[in-house]
């Protein structure tokens, strides 16, 4: 089978972009994803649109129509890609089968969200949503799991308190170099560790931000990549899974199941381990969610992933960095476009086109994307096309 290859990819920037809607920010970065491969409109044989809540967030739906008209992308078959929190990996996912099938060409994946025109109370209302109906009732939301989760490890594991606060700090110190991340700044550990408590032991540098912005991929069988552009990466591996939606049924809520089936899945379709990953973008929503995501990916033992943040395996000259782009914590979560984004920073690192968080050569990488408190996951592999 002809291996699906990436040609193109764009991120607007993130942050609060007032006075601009989820159209707007859809079409700007899938106009800059086919400037990017310099495909023409009228190319696309599929248009995916990852995005969440656009109908509960902004009152709009049909985004995949309207943008196939803003860009002229007609007559394109368009759909929308909803798997809340991890929409974008899940669009990833779509676009990867389109074109694996052979039912397309050429699939553009956008993802997006416009978010900052809502309060905080707002907005965490709709994505708690995403919740089983038994916890939500009790009004329980994503910030909460997350803090039970993180009194839970840090006591079942010895793990220090600083060590969670070092994830923000790290995150926020690649973030100054990403100039589309919506904090660029960076922040010590006193003032992770004393800023306001959210959910006990988090507190507000622990949490990401509300964002506004999009992201896009342009997907191709390799053989037309070739025709297109000798700059390419493809997708070595690609799965997604589920685990329980309601949280507390799960054995040890320290485990997600979506991570470790995902990964593995994808890990057998790439012919890889994980030491074979040179770097990788993490969903950290939540500062809990690194050390989570990086044991459940088999790069650490269970309850040892928080020595990898105090050892500096994590750092941009680490032996495994994680979230150059500045992560969620940094770069932002626009729910329908962080997935895509994953993606964007890993084609950017493997193409030496990641400018000063450029890593040395690097042939692997890795995005998971995580919808809710893990109840959906998707893990993608990408490579250069002659990674060893």
């Amino acid at each position: 089978m002809d291996r699906v290859a990436i040609v193109g990819a764009s991120m607007t920037p993130f942050g609060d972009r007032e006075g601009e809607w989820l159209r707007d920010l859809l079409a700007e970065a899938g106009a800059d994803c086919l400037d990017d491969a310099g495909v023409a409109a009228d190319a696309v044989d599929h248009l995916y649109v990852s995005n969440m809540a656009s109908g509960e967030l902004e009152g709009q739906t049909g985004a995949p129509n309207m943008l196939a008209h803003d860009l002229a992308a007609q007559p394109a078959y368009t759909a929308r890609i909803d798997q809340t929190s991890s929409s974008g990996g899940a669009g990833i996912y779509a676009a990867w089968q389109s074109v694996a099938s052979e039912a397309s060409e050429m699939t553009l994946l956008v993802g997006g969200e416009k978010m900052t025109h809502k309060t905080t109370g707002e907005a965490t209302d709709v994505i708690a949503s995403l919740t089983h109906p038994v916890e939500y009732k009790h009004g329980v939301t994503l910030p909460s799991f997350a803090g039970l989760t993180a009194r839970l490890y840090l006591d079942e594991y010895d793990a220090p308190r600083e060590s969670l606060g070092k994830v923000a700090v790290k995150n926020h110190k690649n973030g100054v170099d990403n100039p589309k991340a919506q904090f660029r700044k960076e922040v010590d550990l006193e003032t992770v560790l004393d800023s306001p408590i959210v959910a006990d032991p988090l507190r507000l540098y622990d949490f990401c931000p509300i964002t506004d912005g999009s992201a896009a991929l342009l997907f191709c069988p390799e053989s037309v990549a070739r025709e297109i552009t000798d700059e390419y990466v493809v997708v070595s591996g690609v799965a997604g899974a589920t685990d329980t939606h309601v949280v507390h049924e799960r054995a040890d809520p320290t485990t997600m199941r979506g991570v470790v089936e995902s990964s593995e899945q994808a890990y057998e379709m790439a012919d890889r381990d994980p030491e074979d990953v040179d770097f990788a973008e993490l969903h950290d929503m939540f500062t809990i969610l690194e050390f989570l995501q990086f044991e459940d990916l088999g790069f650490a033992e269970k309850g040892e992933g928080w020595k990898a943040i105090e050892e500096g395996r994590t750092e941009r000259d680490g032996d495994l960095p994680i979230n150059t782009s500045g992560g969620l914590k940094s770069k932002g979560h626009p729910l329908g476009a962080s997935g895509v984004a994953q993606a964007v920073e890993v084609y950017e690192q493997l193409l030496g086109e990641a400018g000063d968080r450029q890593l040395d050569d690097p042939e692997v990488g890795l995005a998971c994307n995580v919808g809710g408190f893990g109840n959906c996951v998707t893990t993608t592999i990408l490579e250069t096309p002659e990674a060893e």
